[in-house]
């Protein structure tokens, strides 16, 4: 295993591999991207082509090799991933020496579910039970084979009948609930969650069931519309699509992917033979499911209901869209409240409808246009700061130009007024930010440990090993490192410096360090590549300023200590004091 391990880390290049997925760029030795596992602005994933690692410096603060990135992109255990690699680049390794816990307990909660929507299936199409609900979906037009295609079922209006089928297939209590498939109810018993509702089940691209969204037969009914499964360890809302395991061969091939809002308004189209819809689960579209969608193309149609609702959950995946340079355009039916009615309606004029979407910016226009309207000055102005918050983020200048015109042209204003209120709403935003950051790097603690994690970084970094240890060591010393973990990388370079090479041998280095503190030095290793205002230029004020932040600290210590000799610690303390005068008057003169 072992062996395989190290063969995936010399046979895959991180970058490249990275680099399929997420946009990277050259930044010094290293490489930079938006991190594609949280929301940010800035760069802060950081790929090291030496090391052959990643880390992020941002929100998540995650990161390690190939396979940790290709387990939190996929959401699969480690397994998952070694096996995915292991065959996708012809590497060996014994199927029956490995053991993966996690795994194993994923796979028993994917064989429950499978079993759950075998259970539906059976009841829709084989018991009387199930005979509403067949008539439901008939009256709908629903053809049995698309309704075999997406393994849609009917859960009984029963308590426990499910639970009872699991039971017998020998799960346990405690599996089947994590599922999300039982309800714990008041007095501690357990009940189906799904009763009496069409269920549809949820697949991740491999095919997975992670979950179930289940609908009611009869809308007068006064209980929610629809219920999905709670989030679990298998299904996360907002990184889920329904319909992907089946589109993703579809949305390859036709270059695009329609994206919809309801269950049978991705089966719907599927009838006409469209087959590249997913739709989102959620009220809004997220970051992750355009992640998941960018897999496959770099073109998104959405297709939402023609609702306020609909409405605002397309504005809401525009900033996201902007962020990850995917190109979204949007269908917006005037003869059907959504796609599913669409299809069913007219089914020509649905597929004209999608094949001339209009684009995302016009729609912004246009909807705010509606909602407002031009007929005075006010009215303008609303319409004008709701448009200019989403053409200020468009990063193409032409584009954006193009749509600067365009909303001048709608309010009859000039092309000025309009850059004029998009450098305003920047301005306000940036401070916005600005006030954030301060607040966030206010604590001098804080401070401290960014700059003791910079000036190591700067160091292991450097092109120039010797210069850059001559700058640091003539200031800093081992005992100004607070972080016990920094302090002991510190001294251990020490050593290692003492062999004179010029730049540092990073492998030659770690096997230097204690295994616990190997994931540190990774870490701080691509610090300095993150988006943190300081260049190396600054190194050797930097040095002198965290010498200052550990002289006070030293100060702080000897004042609160219960040293019995006085006289000796008013030395120290006048010692210490000069010190930090002449650093400080240094600092200044920088």
């Amino acid at each position: 295993m072992d062996n395989a391990l190290e063969e995936i880390k010399r046979k895959i290049d991180i970058v490249e591999f990275i680099g399929s997925f997420v946009t990277l760029k050259k930044s010094g030795r290293n490489f930079k991207a938006i991190c594609p596992f949280h929301q940010e602005k800035t760069p802060s994933f950081v790929v090291s082509p030496e090391r052959q690692i990643w880390h992020c410096f941002g929100s998540c603060q995650d990161g390690g090799d190939v396979i940790r990135f290709l387990m939190k992109w996929e959401n699969i255990t480690f397994f998952e991933a070694f096996r995915e690699l292991a065959d996708r680049f012809g590497i060996k390794y014994r199927k029956s020496t490995f053991e993966d816990q996690a795994w194993k307990k994923r796979q028993r909660l994917i064989e429950i579910n499978t079993l759950a929507a075998e259970y539906f299936e059976y009841i829709l199409h084989k018991t009387r039970l199930g005979e509403k609900a067949s008539n439901y979906i008939a009256a709908r037009e629903i053809n049995i084979k698309i309704v075999k295609k997406f393994q849609i079922g009917y859960a009984p209006q029963s308590w426990d009948s499910l639970f009872k089928f699991l039971k017998k297939k020998k799960y346990e209590l405690a599996e089947i609930t994590e599922t999300g498939l039982l309800v714990k109810g008041e007095r501690g018993s357990y009940y189906d969650r799904f009763r009496g509702r069409i269920m549809f089940p949820i697949k991740d691209a491999r095919g997975n069931i992670i979950g179930f969204s289940g609908r009611i037969l009869n809308p007068e009914e006064k209980i929610a519309k629809y219920i999905n499964t709670p989030e679990t360890s298998l299904y996360h809302k907002r990184e889920s699509l329904f319909g992907i395991d089946l589109a993703k061969e579809a949305i390859k091939k036709k270059g695009e992917a329609l994206l919809v809002e309801g269950e049978f308004d991705v089966i719907s189209p599927n009838q006409l033979g469209i087959e590249n819809v997913v739709a989102i689960k959620g009220s809004a579209v997220t970051r992750e499911q355009l992640m998941l969608l960018k897999r496959y193309t770099g073109r998104i149609t959405l297709a939402l209901d023609a609702d306020a609702a609909g409405e605002e959950a397309a504005k809401k995946g525009i900033e996201e869209a902007e962020s990850l340079e995917v190109d979204v355009n949007i269908v917006s039916f005037d003869f059907a409240k959504d796609p599913d009615e669409a299809a069913r309606k007219d089914p020509s004029k649905f597929k004209e409808f999608i094949k001339k979407p209009i684009p995302l910016y016009d729609f912004i226009i246009q909807s705010a246009k509606n909602k407002y309207g031009t007929a005075d000055a006010f009215s303008k102005k609303r319409m004008g700061e709701e448009v200019c918050i989403f053409i200020g983020k468009i990063k193409n200048p032409i584009v954006q130009s193009h749509y600067i015109k365009k909303l001048a042209t709608e309010l009859d204003v000039s092309e000025k007024s309009i850059e004029e209120l998009i450098r305003k709403m920047r301005y306000r935003d940036k401070k916005r930010q600005t006030f954030s950051l301060i607040k966030k790097i206010s604590s001098e603690g804080l401070r401290e440990t960014l700059l003791q994690k910079f000036i190591l970084s700067t160091i292991f970094q450097n092109e120039n090993l010797l210069e850059v240890t001559n700058i640091v060591f003539k200031i800093v010393e081992k005992d100004d490192f607070f972080v016990p973990s920094y302090q002991k990388i510190f001294q251990t370079f020490l050593k290692y410096s003492e062999k004179k090479e010029k730049m540092l041998n990073p492998d030659r280095f770690i096997q230097l360090l204690p295994v616990e503190l190997r994931p540190v030095f990774d870490e701080i290793y691509l610090f300095a590549s993150s988006d943190f205002n300081i260049g190396y230029e600054n190194l050797e004020r930097l040095s002198y300023e965290m010498k200052r932040y550990s002289l006070k600290r030293k100060l702080s210590e000897l004042l609160h200590s219960d040293k019995e000799d006085q006289g000796g610690l008013k030395d120290q303390l006048k010692q210490i004091n000069q010190e930090l005068n002449r650093v400080e008057k240094l600092i200044v003169a920088m």
